[in-house]
């Protein structure tokens, strides 16, 4: 891993943790153990290090989106495609948060710095285009419009299920991330809003 990778990733997983406020220079460089001055001599300014973080993003997410298509099956349907969410969506949420409580505050500041709102298009534009030439391989006419509201719904759905507490999800209807995981799919994935999923797993007693 090169050493601007490095100030990246400490740079995402400082902003899962301490959110936009913990994320100073000086901090990446504790967290790295690199010496004291090495972030602001890559990144300058604090907006250089938000865009940085949101290109370090995309380019691991196109990374695992390429491990995905060199590991699809030829005869890939939309069930199988569709059992992805509920998996992402667990992987995002209980297993390992990083990268979607990252976002939230890459979001939050891109609301306020243009560089940053760049660099968080670029990041949007490549999920949506990956997911529908996912969805393309499985036979479905999905778009980048069909798969970037369904990038939305994803990052709305996540969020609740990070912030909420247990009872408030139960009570509006959202203490079921499979259920959810197959419902933004199937509310944007064209033709698909009456498919069943191919299989459920077993619910933890």
């Amino acid at each position: 891993m090169s050493r601007r990778d490095l100030l990246c990733d400490t740079a995402i997983q400082i902003l899962a943790v301490q959110g936009g406020r913990g994320l100073t220079h000086r901090a990446i460089d504790r967290e790295a153990g690199v010496p004291i001055g090495t972030t602001k001599n890559y990144f300058p300014t604090r907006e250089a290090i938000l865009e940085a973080a949101a290109a370090r993003m995309t380019a691991l997410h196109r990374t695992a989106v390429d491990r995905l298509r060199e590991t699809t099956p030829a005869d890939i349907s939309p069930s199988d495609v569709a059992e992805l969410y509920p998996a992402l969506l667990h992987r995002a949420v209980a297993d390992d948060p990083t990268q979607m409580l990252a976002m939230v505050e890459l979001y939050l500041e891109a609301v306020r710095r243009p560089g940053v709102r760049a660099a968080l298009s670029g990041m949007v534009l490549a999920n949506a285009e990956a997911a529908a030439g996912l969805q393309q391989a499985a036979g479905l006419p999905s778009t980048v419009r069909d798969t970037g509201l369904l990038d939305a719904y994803f990052l709305g759905v996540a969020i609740s299920l990070l912030a909420l507490p247990a009872d408030t999800l139960q009570t509006v209807g959202l203490d079921d991330p499979y259920a959810l995981g197959i419902g933004v799919f199937s509310a944007t994935a064209p033709g698909t809003a009456d498919t069943p999923p191919r299989r459920r797993p077993a619910q933890p007693g």
